[in-house]
């Protein structure tokens, strides 16, 4: 299901150019290591995960290129905005990751970040990158499927086709 229709989460941002330049294999939900002031600008809905990535560092996995935007009321003990973050996964899980991490052309790609029961967590992904003509198969199948929707729509409504 996602992130944004279950009601005890709230959706503070999602990567949608990933699901458009990634094959998404498997998902995971991993918690996310944060100071105060981060969690305070989250709140605001501060956040981007346009560049972020997920690597293995140490047996962990660790979160890179994640921007959070400084407090507005923060003051010294203001966060980095593009500092490493550790996600908590079962030791199990990280292990399963990285051995499909390390078969070859599998990355972790985190896909939306929110709120759920108050804790920050991030929906992270093990991905396959498409090359630019599974980009434009699956833009044709989406807009196919789109299209079929429209018309099964007005056929249930008893609306003839327009056009």
């Amino acid at each position: 299901m996602n992130a944004s229709r279950r009601p005890d989460r709230t959706l503070i941002a999602s990567n949608k150019k990933a699901r458009h330049d990634y094959t998404v294999l498997k998902t995971y939900e991993a918690g996310i290591v944060l100071v105060g002031t981060e969690v305070k600008s989250l709140r605001e809905g501060r956040a981007s995960l346009v560049d972020a990535f997920a690597q293995e560092r140490d047996g962990e996995i660790m979160l890179y290129g994640l921007h959070i935007a400084e407090y507005g009321f923060g003051s010294w003990t203001n966060h980095q905005p593009r500092r490493t973050r550790k996600l908590l996964l079962h030791r199990v899980e990280i292990e399963r990751i990285l051995a499909k991490t390390r078969e070859g052309g599998i990355t972790l790609v985190p896909l939306s970040m929110y709120f759920e029961n108050g804790w920050a967590k991030v929906e992270l992904a093990l991905a396959r990158g498409r090359r630019s003509y599974d980009k434009r198969q699956a833009l044709a199948e989406r807009d196919a499927n789109r299209e079929i929707a429209r018309e099964m729509g007005r056929h249930l409504k008893g609306h003839p086709r327009r056009g």
